[in-house]
């Protein structure tokens, strides 16, 4: 591979903007693939595999490189050169990237690969809570694959198409995919496509969804007509999933505390043909008490530390603290304590998350079965799905039903 310089210095300014300003990786990508219109689908997938591959490995290759943070740019380009050393990649005869000692980083490389923490790089302390809640094997397992590149997949919006049309709608596009078993819904990419160009998507036959988060709407078992709350909604990804599977009947109650999050939402139910979604803003406590004991079904998707959505958020890593998840859980305490009032008797709430730690899931389960507000309640079923299992994301989903 031969390296070009307007593509290094590109992912140097965006591993800066990463690393220094605490910027989020995917806003970064998304804005330095903007910088030029002459580079074409090559260039830019250098420049954002290469940005999320050291983004990825930041701890390893720190440690290779002997920097530290905050990087200087002389020490992002000495990143840089480690990430090219690793992949027998040959450097250029550029003053940024001389003199690199390339025997020394591969030495470094097979020394540290002995150490977990460095060979999957993450801080000690997620490096300890992980051994702690999963127990080390699993934690082994679990932590390299979400180390591993997530592959790129859709859901497909029925309300406008079916599978098997996706398919043949993208393939006039040169794109290839594949089904999955045990995912009805789901495509999933041959190769990594800048999807949203595409004419299905702006028809709105899809939406890029994992296959794990696919799996939550057909758990809370909704059917059409059905009164539905999905409490956390941000975007929607869920919501409009759910309106696929009530054939827009009935009605979904899309609930959050960021108006943006409720605007994009109304963008892509547009754009899905997904009439029953009703998005509402929780400015204020009557939002929620309106809703108490009115729902067949309700969705808690709640917030938490996303330790299962590190392959496609490898920056979470760096940017998570152990005080975030202690705050987090307690506020998946809170969530399930006021939102399960919504459920009216004989229906029934699930609870899901994005993360792999049981203090965040089965353990919130437990503690909300046995409060006050959860005695009414009985545990159906739940799904623990790790990474390491499946290829995808990390996931819990908990199926709760309300005597």
């Amino acid at each position: 591979m031969r390296l070009h310089r307007n593509l290094v210095f590109a992912t140097v300014d965006a591993l800066s903007n990463i690393f220094n300003d605490g910027e989020y990786a995917d806003k970064v990508i998304e804005k330095t693939l903007k910088r030029d219109k002459r580079w074409g689908s090559r260039d830019r997938s250098f420049i954002a595999e290469t940005t999320y591959d050291i983004v990825r490995w930041k701890r390893l290759y720190s440690e290779i490189a002997e920097v530290k943070a905050p990087y200087s740019r002389e020490n992002l380009f000495r990143l840089f050169a480690v990430w090219a050393t690793l992949r027998g990649i040959e450097l250029p005869d550029w003053k940024q990237l001389e003199p690199t000692p390339t025997r020394r980083i591969k030495g470094k490389f097979d020394e540290l690969s002995k150490i977990r923490k460095f060979r999957e790089s993450v801080p000690d302390w997620l490096d300890e809570m992980g051994v702690e809640e999963l127990g080390e094997e699993v934690w082994e397992k679990e932590i390299h694959a979400l180390n591993e590149q997530a592959p790129v997949i859709l859901r497909t919006n029925t309300l406008k198409t079916t599978k098997e049309n996706l398919q043949k709608e993208l393939l006039k596009e040169n794109i290839e995919s594949i089904f999955l078993d045990g995912y009805p819904d789901a495509l999933q990419l041959k190769e990594r496509s800048n999807v949203f160009r595409t004419e299905a998507f702006k028809n709105g036959f899809f939406e890029v969804q994992d296959a794990s988060s696919q799996m939550v709407a057909d758990f809370l078992q909704v059917e059409p007509g059905m009164r539905v709350v999905d409490t956390c909604a941000g975007a929607g990804g869920k919501s409009l999933h759910l309106a696929s599977k009530m054939d827009n009947k009935g009605q979904i109650i899309s609930t959050d505390i960021y108006a943006n999050k409720l605007k994009e939402l109304k963008r892509r139910a547009r754009r899905a043909g997904a009439h029953n979604i009703e998005p509402r803003l929780i400015d204020n406590n009557k939002v929620i008490k309106k809703l108490y004991r009115s729902a067949d079904r309700v969705l808690i998707d709640a917030p938490c530390s996303g330790l299962g959505v590190l392959s496609r958020n490898p920056d979470a890593k760096w940017k998570l603290q152990p005080e975030f998840i202690n705050t987090i859980k307690m506020t998946q305490e809170q969530i399930l304590s006021q939102y399960s009032k919504m459920v009216k008797p004989g229906g029934k709430l699930v609870y899901a998350t994005c993360s792999v730690l049981p203090s965040e899931n089965q353990q919130q389960v437990e503690k909300f079965l046995e409060s006050e507000d959860g005695e009414t309640f009985k545990l159906v079923e739940d799904k623990k799905i790790l990474s390491s299992e499946t290829g995808f994301d990390g996931f819990y989903m908990a199926m709760m039903e309300k005597e």
